[in-house]
């Protein structure tokens, strides 16, 4: 079965850093579609960035110039750069092999997604 695993999550202080990481088992990222979705309790799936499978990359407007999505490395892991966070960025972050864009995160029927990782941003 398709597997994707998020790693990195955890605790800073307003303006720190983290990178989040996602592999994936059973799938290959870069042929579709694939991003990073963040959600906080009563709250939509948000789209934080995505890879087209065209090469090109869309952020949402709140952490332009703040994160970076990328693939590295010869398993193709993608990565979530995250600098100058702020608390508006507590949230569970989850990777997503896309298959469309839900409501609620990890919804069936909308692509594969990562397990999820807390994010908290302290003021």
């Amino acid at each position: 079965d398709v597997q994707l695993t998020e790693f990195g999550g955890g605790s800073v202080q307003d303006g720190g850093s983290l990178r989040l990481s996602c592999v994936g088992n059973g799938v290959s990222f870069g042929r579709s579609n694939i991003g990073w979705y963040r959600q906080v309790p009563g709250g939509d799936c948000d789209k934080v960035a995505q890879i087209k499978n065209d090469g090109e990359i869309w952020y949402h407007y709140s952490v332009k110039g703040r994160f970076t999505i990328s693939l590295d490395g010869p398993e193709r892991t993608l990565y979530l750069q995250m600098n100058n966070l702020n608390p508006d960025d507590t949230a569970v972050y989850y990777c997503a092999l896309e298959g469309g864009w839900p409501r609620e995160c990890r919804a069936q029927g909308y692509g594969y997604w990562g397990q999820g990782v807390q994010v908290t941003v302290s003021s």
